[in-house]
């Protein structure tokens, strides 16, 4: 039997489903890494993106922060686990520097591409500015934002198999210590755990932006009426 066939021989064995090392326990553990991460990601980059969206002002600043996306995450975690030692916290500053820039994109782009004539129509009632974003902008701007929340979950949780580098549990435990000790079918169960996981995720994410997004919304999620920006284009505006 080959090793793929070996990976799904040992997926199935009633001991990978059981303990502290099974496969459940593993998931839970590597969701709250990737869950820790996104939730304080959204937290850092909704408001900035918000902000600059709004004001129009600072644009090239999503740009300059979607270039952490080429920082390599394992050489990250690398330096902050010798600058503070072996624990959650780097791990978790390590997947935030991944989670922040899709969510502040699609911030930026969403807010960005609002139809200015709602935006006008609502200062023209008298709304205050934190109103208009609060009520306006940000409710017409949800299907770009949880696009790059879905897509932030997605990486965030594909990178966190390097927490077990640093002696942390999540499914990456199984990849890690596979191959270190040259059990390659753990090493391919424990990815194919982690692309259903992916999937599933991914599942989730889609069903959720379809229930809290209008209908609307989901038909023309970009409404702006003159030029629009996409998130891969966030760079291309500025002060």
């Amino acid at each position: 039997m080959n090793n793929f066939g070996n990976a799904f021989a040992w997926l199935f064995e009633p001991a990978q489903w059981s303990g502290s090392t099974g496969i459940p326990t593993r998931i839970l553990e590597h969701l709250g890494y990737t869950g820790l991460a996104v939730l304080l990601g959204l937290v850092i980059a909704v408001p900035i993106g918000a902000l600059i969206g709004h004001t129009g002002k600072a644009g090239i600043l999503v740009g300059a922060v979607n270039g952490l996306r080429a920082i390599p995450e394992l050489g990250l975690l690398i330096l902050l686990v010798l600058l503070m030692g072996i624990g959650l916290l780097p791990v978790t500053l390590a997947l935030i520097v991944l989670a922040i820039p899709p969510i502040l994109a699609g911030t930026y782009a969403g807010i960005r591409n609002v139809d200015r004539s709602v935006v006008d129509a609502a200062r023209g009632m008298g709304m205050r500015e934190g109103r208009i974003l609060w009520s306006v902008e940000l409710p017409n701007a949800l299907p770009l934002i949880l696009g790059g929340v879905r897509a932030a979950a997605l990486q965030v949780l594909a990178t966190a198999t390097i927490a077990a580098y640093v002696s942390l549990g999540g499914l990456g435990r199984y990849v890690i210590d596979g191959l270190y000790i040259r059990d390659f079918s753990q090493a391919l169960g424990g990815t194919y755990v982690i692309a259903a996981l992916a999937l599933v995720v991914e599942g989730l994410l889609i069903g959720l932006q379809w229930l809290v997004v209008s209908r609307g919304l989901r038909r023309n999620p970009t409404r702006r009426r003159d030029r629009k920006v996409r998130p891969v284009d966030v760079a291309i505006e500025t002060a």
